[in-house]
């Protein structure tokens, strides 16, 4: 007999999560038998849950995935990957790398992908955590030196005053010639061969349903824009929804690879990677 299961699938309230989830929010693609169910957390949240291995499906970021890697396996879809683009640091005036690691740095969560990459190029340095949406104006107000953006702060930071001091994803590209990959999707292993296989099918279908109906899934994906109007949030879901998030191919998987490595080097993790794509 099949087995038919309850999946919880945890995404951030973001433009580019929303629309890669819109078909099934909208009931456009078969689960096969599968009761799927949106749970909607900001990213350094869902990090959290993971190590606590709380929902069956997650969006996550790729730094965290070390720390949960024994009850979850990676999906080969559904990845946000940035090339030549990424995280940036801002400051109300203009910086040189050299004066960040002085200073105080704002960041959405020390398990971030952006948190980590930003630890590649600077070492350690002074930081403080605030939720994502609150770090522009912390930084434009005076009450911290610099902030790391994320989401669609990297489109809107110059609406607090703000001027872009660094770009993580430029400076991956320039230093590995590779994109940038931040949030990653996984699925708990313990769900079994059947269902993950089950589960892999109807998120490519998602994804690509979104993608093959781009209008139906951005005017969805808008409600979860925080106010962005709809030319930023079009260009935000096509910075992090593209032919990398529909499968990461030879090049993601290097990226991932390489990145993790990195971190690995640096002592960010508890122990040695294990890099597991579910197929």
């Amino acid at each position: 007999m099949p087995r038919f299961v309850r999946i919880r699938v945890g995404h951030s309230p973001d433009p580019d999560d929303a629309f890669m989830f819109w078909a099934l929010a909208s009931e456009r693609i078969e689960t096969r038998g599968h009761e799927f169910e949106q749970v909607l957390a900001d990213i350094e949240t869902l990090n959290q849950w993971a190590r606590a291995a709380r929902l069956e499906v997650t969006a996550l970021s790729l730094a965290a995935y070390p720390f949960v890697q024994e009850d979850y396996a990676l999906l080969p879809h559904g990845a946000s990957i940035g090339s030549g683009y990424g995280p940036i640091v801002v400051a109300c005036s203009s910086l040189a790398r050299e004066e960040l690691a002085d200073l105080e740095i704002v960041v959405p969560g020390i398990m971030t992908t952006s948190f980590l990459a930003l630890r590649l190029v600077l070492g350690d340095f002074r930081h403080r955590e605030l939720p994502f949406d609150e770090i522009p104006e912390e930084v434009a107000s005076g009450r911290a030196d610099a902030g790391l953006l994320i989401h669609e702060g990297q489109l809107t930071f110059e609406d607090h005053g703000l001027v872009k001091v660094l770009d993580l994803g430029e400076w991956w590209l320039l230093e590995t010639g590779l994109p940038l990959p931040l949030g990653v999707n996984v699925a708990r292993r313990d769900l079994g061969p059947g269902v993950l296989a089950d589960v892999t099918h109807v998120l490519r279908e998602a994804i690509q349903c979104g993608l093959d109906n781009r209008a139906e899934a951005l005017e969805y994906a808008l409600q979860f824009g925080r106010g962005i109007d709809a030319h930023v949030a079009d260009r935000f879901v096509a910075m992090y929804v593209n032919e990398l998030t529909q499968d990461y191919g030879d090049e993601g998987r290097k990226a991932v690879t390489e990145l993790l490595r990195r971190g690995e080097e640096l002592g960010a993790f508890p122990e040695a990677v294990k890099i597991d794509f579910i197929r």
